[in-house]
């Protein structure tokens, strides 16, 4: 048995639509018609969705020997079978969808959603697990490209940007639960370098997405741009101090400015949309 409430649950809300927003700004930041903008925003959306509960379906024993009762399948609120279904029925509309924004930018974007799947399905427990992240993010900039007229690329700072931020969210999202996942046998990156080693490291990644998304794009830095950097700049070195005084002294610094500094460089890469079919 299962509710509505929890099957959504499963689905990782927050993520899905923080992303599916994401690009769909992108994409109207870019010059993308009101039509364009619905299409990619609908395939992004099916792909999270699908991601999402695949993650709680490959999960769902993990977490009910854990008794996570955050998570709908450990608690009974939602049926994995049902569950299941669900994520191969996003995972059919993702495919149609994406193919119908054009066959280069709907690869693009199943390349991207595949790579979610295989870390879901065995990539999160190796070191490799930052790769899924990069390479889903790093080509979301392409999906929004590949189905203008001639089919252009991004440029080369929107893509790395991209990565980077998939890299920082990676480890963003880890650190509440390193420990959790350590007692549980997923030993990803950040949980085998470790709770401390990981807040130091996680911001880096977005400090390094802001620097490429201030630097690299056509034209001067302006004063945001110079501001946006400075922000993350002081979020990093605030990460860094908290933790060197340990893990009792950090509390949820890092995480919280971890997160603040990925929504900077999500406001830099919108704030640079135009710049994607122009460089």
């Amino acid at each position: 048995m299962g509710s509505g409430s929890g099957v959504l649950r499963a689905c990782h809300p927050e993520p899905t639509v923080a992303v599916t927003v994401l690009v769909t700004a992108l994409a109207a930041a870019s010059g993308r018609s009101v039509q364009a903008c619905v299409l990619i925003g609908a395939a992004v959306l099916c792909g999270q969705l699908s991601v999402g509960w695949c993650n709680d379906v490959v999960d769902a024993a993990r977490d009910t020997a854990a008794g996570r009762a955050d998570k709908p399948l450990a608690a009974g609120t939602a049926a994995e079978r049902t569950v299941a279904a669900a994520a191969a029925a996003a995972l059919a509309s993702c495919v149609v969808l994406s193919l119908a924004a054009g066959r280069w930018a709907g690869a693009a974007h199943l390349t991207g959603v595949a790579a979610a799947w295989a870390y879901n399905l065995g990539l999160k427990r190796t070191a490799a697990s930052w790769v899924p992240y990069a390479l889903a993010f790093g080509l979301l900039p392409a999906f929004v490209t590949l189905g203008l007229p001639g089919r252009p690329w991004p440029p080369a700072w929107a893509m790395a940007a991209g990565g980077l931020l998939g890299v920082g969210a990676h480890f963003t999202n880890v650190l509440p639960d390193i420990d959790a996942d350590l007692a549980a046998g997923v030993r990803g990156l950040p949980q085998r370098l470790g709770r401390r080693r990981s807040r130091v490291l996680a911001p880096l990644p977005l400090l390094a997405a802001s620097a490429v998304l201030v630097l690299g794009p056509p034209g001067p830095v302006g004063r945001a741009g110079w501001a946006a950097l400075a922000v993350t700049s002081g979020l990093a070195a605030a990460t860094t101090a908290a933790t060197s005084r340990g893990a009792r002294t950090a509390g949820r610094l890092p995480f919280l400015a971890t997160l603040a500094m990925a929504v900077t460089a999500v406001g830099l890469l919108v704030l640079h949309g135009g710049s994607l079919v122009s460089a």
